[in-house]
């Protein structure tokens, strides 16, 4: 009964200096709103990169060769069968091929279109989904049948206002090369530098042995098998390629290492941010409790009357500490719903989806309950150690 009596008394002390009152909540409603949009952008942001990298798949590694012989006489087909029997944690090695070309349907004809040579499981593998027909299976990559699947932006291209399942494409090379079409790719944003909207998946056999002769794979995407971490099997990828190959000679990408990397820089940066933005709760507490000693200096008649009346020292704290904390909270709140619109506007006009933080959430509201004690202590402290025959005199 008492805590609400000294609750509804601070409101109304409250509601008596508008202008005031106004001026004191400034500095926490600032403070807050500042912590809890930085917060909130922050985890957004870091929500955003994770969906990026998740696109690509966050149980991948890739592993791309670079250099000259000494490489083409170890990153082969038959690399991929070693590395899985060399390092633990494996599910599978894909190997693809690619090169860039031009493609044809009559007078229709898309240049520069990304060619990849990949074997059946690619597609699975990426959670690649058909708009229509079929993907390709194991037998066509062993008969190198001349058959591809193509994405969704490519299709529209080639065969505008119809389907290209069951027709014919040339992709030119030094010559044509006359391929059918089994199946078109649904929709998908690019990853790991892959485009696949614009992109023409062949068989890999068909690639090396049909299109363009080679005995070197270009990358190779090595899917990591449930409960093994991906960042880990990286870096035992990596330490044994630099006993067989040397660093120079690959480049090995990880959207799992990256996010790890993006997500610490961005708790750290964010964190950074924050501290420096609470500095302003602190002024906001020096503002409450400046405020508050001018509440005992206006109020002493009030505080000796009520201390004649039987009030107890703890009474007259308690009535000033809680109006002080209503005060500080008041503000939280009010700085809480701002950050909140700020951050809600600021991820609309970036495109990206709002996350909020509770911990933002929280840390805010304990910030301002914390700031409302500490800056209103003193003030309340003072109020109590008056003697009633003092306060009216004073009054």
């Amino acid at each position: 009964m008492m805590l609400r009596e000294n609750i509804s008394m601070a409101f109304s002390s409250m509601a008596g200096n508008r202008l005031r009152t106004f001026l004191s909540l400034l500095g926490i409603m600032i403070g807050v709103a500042s912590v809890v949009a930085i917060l909130n952008l922050g985890r957004s942001v870091s929500e955003s990169i994770s969906q990026s990298f998740e696109i690509g798949g966050l149980d991948t590694v890739s592993i791309m060769p670079r250099g000259s012989a000494r490489e083409t006489m170890i990153f082969t087909e038959e690399f991929a069968y070693s590395l899985m029997n060399e390092v633990d944690g494996i599910r599978e090695v894909l190997p693809v091929v690619s090169s860039a070309a031009n493609i044809r349907n009559g007078q229709e004809i898309y240049e520069g279109a990304s060619i990849q040579g990949v074997t059946s499981g690619y597609f699975a593998s990426n959670a690649l989904e058909l708009q229509d027909g079929e993907f390709f299976d194991a037998a066509a990559n062993i008969n190198r049948r001349q058959v591809a699947v193509i994405g969704s932006a490519l299709a529209s291209e080639l065969f505008p206002g119809s389907s290209a399942v069951g027709k014919y494409v040339s992709v030119f090379r030094r010559q044509a090369k006359s391929f059918f079409v089994i199946g078109v790719l649904s929709d998908k944003e690019a990853a790991q530098g892959s485009s696949y909207d614009y992109s023409l998946f062949m068989p890999y056999n068909t690639y090396v042995q049909r299109f363009r002769r080679t005995d070197q794979v270009g990358t190779y995407i090595v899917k990591t098998a449930d409960g093994y971490d991906a960042t880990e099997i990286a870096d035992s990828i990596e330490r044994y390629l630099n006993e067989i190959a040397g660093s120079d000679y690959y480049r090995i990408f990880s959207p799992a290492t990256i996010k790890e990397m993006a997500d610490s820089v961005m708790s750290t940066f964010s964190a950074f941010l924050a501290a420096i933005a609470a500095i302003s709760l602190v002024v906001g507490g020096i503002g409450i409790m400046n405020i508050m000693l001018v509440s005992v200096v206006e109020r002493t008649g009030e505080i000796g009357i009520r201390k004649a009346l039987g009030a107890t020292p703890g009474a007259i704290r308690s009535q000033f500490l809680v109006e002080s904390v209503t005060l500080s909270l008041s503000g939280g709140l009010l700085g809480l719903l701002i950050g909140s619109a700020i951050s809600y506007a600021a991820v609309s006009a970036a495109g990206w989806t709002l996350h909020l933080s509770l911990g933002a959430v929280a840390i805010s509201l304990l910030f301002s309950l914390a700031i409302g004690v500490f800056f209103g202590w003193y003030p309340a402290a003072k109020a109590a150690r008056l003697a009633p025959m003092e306060a009216l005199a004073r009054e």
